[in-house]
């Protein structure tokens, strides 16, 4: 059985891998975060130990400001889908795409505090967890 000849290459030649430099991409907030050109938003919180002026972040929810802030506000999940922070929004617009209402009820007046990131100054009156509930019913039913 005849062997086959051995490949040589140049000793001159040498073969290296450097790694590319990649060109700078330009970063973009994490997907769960918002960005606004505007730094922050007044956002007047009726509750119930009276009324609160708050600076909210356009990337922070109204509930997470509130909860800094020293407020007793209810909340449970912090992920729109328990219920337990409603409010009516009485001025302004939020950005709650994150939340679990529906476009109906949404467009009544209500917000969820944990997912309401705010889009211009607003005001907001939480609201009884029961009336938020059954609104969410009657609009099931129709």
């Amino acid at each position: 059985m005849a062997s086959l000849p051995a490949l040589h290459l140049p000793a001159t030649r040498s073969f290296k891998f450097f790694p590319q430099k990649s060109p700078i991409l330009p970063t973009f907030p994490p997907p769960n975060r918002r960005f606004s050109a505007v730094g922050a938003y007044k956002v007047l919180i009726e509750h119930v130990g009276g009324t609160t002026e708050l600076e909210v972040e356009s990337d922070e929810t109204i509930l997470s400001k509130a909860l800094d802030s020293g407020l007793d506000v209810p909340h449970d999940c912090k992920l729109g889908v328990c219920m337990t922070c409603p409010a009516r929004l009485l001025g302004g617009s939020v950005d709650q795409s994150e939340g679990m209402l529906s476009d109906d009820v949404i467009d009544r007046g209500y917000t969820l505090m944990c997912v309401a990131y705010p889009k211009s100054d607003c005001h907001v009156r939480v609201i009884p967890e029961e009336e938020l509930l059954s609104l969410q019913l009657a609009t099931a039913n129709d």
